[in-house]
């Protein structure tokens, strides 16, 4: 079992490809996902495949999503309007939130006002907290969500990730490795130990990040270069379930160690 925590760094194409790779491993079960940025509504994407169609139904809601992403771009201007039309497509709320969902959510959004970081968890999600995640501070209007307003770029490293005490690791997709400078997002300093029992971290990052980050802007392009990305993604992923990561007998203990693949 892991947990997986998605930054909103990583282009978008790329998680998809991971999280695709992943769901061909017979031997990777997921327990929590935490995301923030555009991966929130690959993550709520994600959760609801898995909660209507098992693996399979989660690679064909990942693929369905993306091709609407891919075309989105001909029909409107409106970058907030875009994300609530292709997510209304693309997802049910009810299947999400029930308690037999098969992953529990976490997904980020800021408060405008005054910078907080709030986790919006799987019984608190709605179409207008996902659509926050995902606004790009400044290029698009906050949402407003009970009162308050919302927009993405949450930093998962800053918030503790949706934990389940069922999962053996916690895998970490992210656009660049320097982020991940604290190893360890449950220790605390001043204690100088985890607060809680954390597993094993390990981390998958885009090479190309530098490369790929204007893309971040526009998610939307050409379904070639999109798959381009995703196929990426998943050699990633391949690589890292490859160096055998998942096996608990050859895992370290519980000590907050990362990997980099």
């Amino acid at each position: 079992m892991i947990d997986v925590v998605l930054a909103s760094d990583a282009h978008g194409a790329f998680v998809w490809g991971v999280l695709d790779r992943l769901l061909d491993e017979p031997s990777c079960s997921f327990s929590g996902v935490t995301a923030s940025g555009f991966a929130a509504m690959e993550a709520v994407v994600f959760a609801y495949g898995l909660s209507v169609g098992g693996r399979r139904g989660a690679r064909t809601a990942l693929a369905n999503f993306w091709r609407r992403v891919s075309h989105a771009s001909v029909f409107a201007d409106d970058r907030a309007s875009l994300l609530r039309s292709i997510l209304e497509q693309s997802i049910e709320l009810e299947p999400i939130r029930d308690q037999g969902c098969p992953v529990k959510l976490g997904v980020l959004a800021v408060n405008a006002r005054t910078d907080a970081v709030k986790v919006f968890t799987s019984d608190q999600l709605s179409i207008d907290a996902i659509v926050a995640a995902a606004t790009i501070p400044f290029l698009s209007l906050p949402v407003e969500i009970d009162g308050d307003i919302y927009w993405g770029d949450g930093d998962v490293l800053q918030s503790p990730p949706v934990l389940s005490t069922e999962a053996r690791h916690r895998l970490m997709v992210t656009g660049r490795p320097s982020l991940f400078t604290t190893p360890c997002p449950d220790r605390s300093l001043a204690a100088g130990h985890c607060m809680t029992k954390c597993a094993p971290v390990h981390t998958i990052f885009d090479g190309r990040y530098r490369a790929g980050a204007p893309l971040l802007l526009r998610p939307w392009i050409d379904w070639g270069e999109l798959t381009d990305i995703r196929d990426r993604g998943r050699q990633r992923a391949g690589d890292w379930l490859a160096a055998d990561l998942l096996d608990v007998d050859q895992a370290p203990p519980a000590d907050c160690q990362s990997r980099y693949i």
